[in-house]
This record gives structure tokens, C-alpha cells and sequence, in this order.
């Protein structure tokens, strides 16, 4: 690793890859002339986006997995393995975010969101560590959100209790893989527009924007950038630490 900019050879793996903020977090690495592993559960989607990046010249490998469960964690770590030899950067970005109030949520509801968001994490780390440790640089990313550290959104108690349990493991897991060199650091996006966005409407989306001190919403680009930066060789000083990345919507009092 020699920048934010220039990631020649390094090996990432980034996990939610096939649509938003995931595909966009590893076009940007690609763009950046890293090795990327793509992985999420759907083969479909997955192998469509893994074929989009590759024309655009990106080095670009895929992997259909599921970071809710232990096994398909493992397969994580041996797809790293297997497809690009090792791992330096591990983008931990898989995450749910079904809306439930708290009068209607089932267990089965919440169950579902912890598995993914806190677990998928949880265990995506501890697969891939002894690979990161190996690397002699590793870097840890977390996809966490402006919405439970930081804010609550009615309707999201399941998803921002999953982002805040992020961050308190991404502090205890900063401590444990310092000795072998390895930072774990987590990106905190506002309201970024993707395809879930696009699909509440042009009307919805300018109030949205209205609201953001920056007068616009996020792109999966300015998620990319923060994570290419926790990622970068001029970040290696910095671990257990978030960044949000909100165009300062977090700001305003009122």
C-alpha cells in the first residue's frame, strides 16, 4: 500500500459487493488498481457486478457467501485465499436494513438483522484476521451508519442497535490485532443514494438533500474515498476509530 490513491496489487475483499455502497466501495479500490474479491449471496447479482467492473479493467474476482454464518465466513477466508493468494483489506460491508417499529417486530425480525450486521461482521473478522496478520499491513473497514451511533430513525431499532454493536467490537477488535499490525477502523454514512433510494421517488429524494448541510445526498463514491483512505498506508497510525461521512447532516440542531 503506498496511498489513498494507489493500491497496485493489494488484495481486498469486500463483503455486500453486488449493489450499493458495497459495489461502489470495490469500484473504487479497483479503480485504484487493487485485486478485489466481490462477495454477497446472490450469484446472480454478484457475477453481474464481478463482469461490470471487470470491463471496466478492474482485476476483479467473486464469491457467493453468506457472512451471517460461521461456514460461509470460512468460505471468505478460503476464496481470499484461493483467488488472490491472501487478503490485506477487509472491507466488512454485508448489512440489512428491513424497516420493523418496535409494536410489530418479531423476534425473527431482529434475529435476522443481528446476524448479518453484527455477526456477519463479528465473524468476517475472525475468519479473515490470521490472513490480515500474515499481510505485514492489514486493514479492517466496517460499513457502519450515522443511525444508531449517532442518531435513531423511527422504525430502524434493530438496524441501529446492529451498527452501534459494531462499534464497540471494532474497539475491542482494534486492541486485539494491533500486535500483528492490523488497524480496524469503520466509515459512518448519512443518507447515501442507491438503488433502494432511487426507488422512494425524485420528490422524496430533494427533501432528503434539503436536509443536508452540503445541499445533496451521498454517493457510493464519497464512501469509497473514506474507505480508501482507513485503508491506505497514510492511515496506518489510526485504528478503533469511525468516520462519518454525512455532508454534515448530523449537524444541525434542529
Amino acid at each position: 500500500m503506498t496511498s489513498s490513491s494507489s493500491f497496485d496489487g493489494v488484495r481486498v475483499a469486500v463483503t455486500g459487493a453486488s449493489r450499493g455502497i458495497g459495489l461502489g466501495v470495490a469500484r473504487g479500490f479497483a479503480r485504484a488498481g487493487a485485486r478485489v474479491l466481490l462477495t454477497a449471496r446472490g450469484e446472480a447479482d454478484l457475477a453481474a457486478a464481478a463482469a461490470a467492473l471487470r470491463a471496466e479493467g478492474g482485476d476483479v474476482q467473486h464469491a457467493a457467501l453468506d457472512v451471517s454464518t460461521g461456514a460461509g465466513c470460512a468460505r471468505l477466508a478460503q476464496a481470499a485465499t484461493d483467488l488472490l493468494g491472501g487478503l490485506d483489506v477487509l472491507c466488512a460491508n454485508a448489512g440489512i436494513f428491513p424497516k420493523a417499529e418496535l409494536a410489530t417486530m418479531t423476534e425473527a425480525d431482529l434475529d435476522e438483522v443481528l446476524a448479518v450486521n453484527v455477526k456477519g461482521t463479528v465473524l468476517a473478522v475472525a475468519a479473515c484476521a490470521p490472513l490480515l496478520g500474515a499481510s505485514g499491513r492489514g486493514r479492517v473497514v466496517l460499513t457502519s451508519s450515522i443511525t444508531g451511533p449517532v442518531t435513531g430513525d423511527a422504525g430502524w431499532s434493530h438496524y441501529g442497535a446492529s451498527k452501534a454493536a459494531q462499534l464497540g467490537f471494532m474497539r475491542t477488535a482494534a486492541l486485539e490485532l494491533a500486535p500483528q499490525g492490523v488497524t480496524v477502523n469503520a466509515v459512518l454514512p448519512g443518507n447515501v443514494l442507491t438503488e433502494g433510494l432511487r426507488d422512494l421517488g425524485a420528490e422524496y429524494l430533494d427533501t432528503m438533500a434539503a436536509a443536508v448541510p452540503l445541499g445533496r445526498l451521498g454517493s457510493v463514491d464519497d464512501i469509497a474515498a473514506a474507505a480508501l483512505f482507513l485503508a491506505s498506508e497514510g492511515a496506518g497510525y489510526i485504528t478503533g476509530q469511525s468516520l462519518v461521512v454525512d455532508g454534515g447532516q448530523v449537524l444541525p440542531e434542529g
